[in-house]
């Protein structure tokens, strides 16, 4: 039988609401929120920016939410609306009500939401497991996509380490702040998260998934990309190997990949303006 995500129980429900809120309160910029209907249930979407380019989707990584793009966001809205959105499935404020049971039906959510928004043509930006979201998207959800983006997309393209399962399943065991800080200093070191966004990403253990954890993409679904690609990586990451990675999205026929030396899979927190001008660089070109 299928099963739907949820809180373990109201109490840590009622946790990782706290800690949302206090999470939102780090938002920079003026914004909207909105629930946009899909099939899976209503997606907490967040909006800021105005009009210019084409728009901007925004896809967190795992363990995240919306509000993940806080620091980012100012930069990315200066010139276009950008939407945040809950994924699916997770800790948010997007609620499922239906299975999501492949990474096509992943595809077919964020097809829905964009519909949803009334948005025509846009470009789309996702981080770590969002990543996978989005080349999903671009591969069986294309007509909507102006451009895509992938920040550290390796697991989307091979599966990680061993030694990353192993520690992923250890914090999911024995959620507690030190064991989540242990993993995030060797997940992303070099990255210090504020107490907000500690507490937030602590409290959305309380959350029982019942979605499809990432695989890679296959051979089939990375030649249906033709979207315009712009591919992320760290050269430090604990992901897997960067260049064998990039090397899977060669057959991209619109491709561009940067590898940023030293850095690691918070890349884009390491080298955050950096980053940030090559993705606006890459957007402005795109539009």
């Amino acid at each position: 039988m299928d099963r739907i995500g949820g809180f373990t129980d109201p109490r840590a429900q009622q946790s990782f609401e706290h800690a949302y809120a206090a999470l939102e309160r780090l938002w920079p910029v003026e914004s909207t929120v909105t629930d946009v209907a899909t099939r899976f249930g209503p997606t907490r979407v967040r909006r800021s920016g105005a009009a210019g380019g084409l728009p901007l989707v925004l896809l967190h990584p795992l363990a995240g939410n919306g509000l993940g793009w806080h620091p980012f966001v100012a930069d990315l809205a200066a010139d276009r609306a950008v939407y945040a959105l809950d994924t699916i499935g997770t800790a948010g404020g997007s609620v499922q009500t239906a299975p999501v049971r492949t990474g096509e039906d992943y595809a077919a959510w964020v097809d829905e939401v964009i519909a949803g928004l009334g948005i025509e043509r846009t470009h789309l930006l996702g981080y770590s497991e969002g990543a996978w979201h989005a080349a999903l998207t671009a591969a069986h959800r294309p007509d909507r996509i102006a451009s895509l983006v992938l920040g550290e997309p390796g697991s989307a393209l091979a599966r990680p380490p061993l030694s990353v399962l192993a520690r992923m399943i250890w914090v999911g065991i024995r959620p507690t702040a030190a064991n989540f800080a242990r993993f995030e200093e060797w997940m992303t070191p070099g990255v210090t998260l504020s107490e907000e966004e500690k507490a937030c990403a602590t409290a959305s253990f309380g959350y029982r998934r019942r979605i499809p954890w990432v695989t890679p993409l296959s051979d089939d679904e990375l030649r249906r990309i033709t979207t315009p690609t712009l591919a992320l990586f760290g050269s430090a990451t604990v992901m897997g190997d960067p260049r064998a990675a990039a090397e899977r999205l060669r057959v991209l026929p619109d491709l561009e990949v940067e590898t940023y030396e030293g850095a690691g899979h918070g890349l884009l927190w390491q080298r955050r303006d950096e980053v940030l001008d090559r993705i606006r660089e890459f957007l402005r070109a795109r539009d």
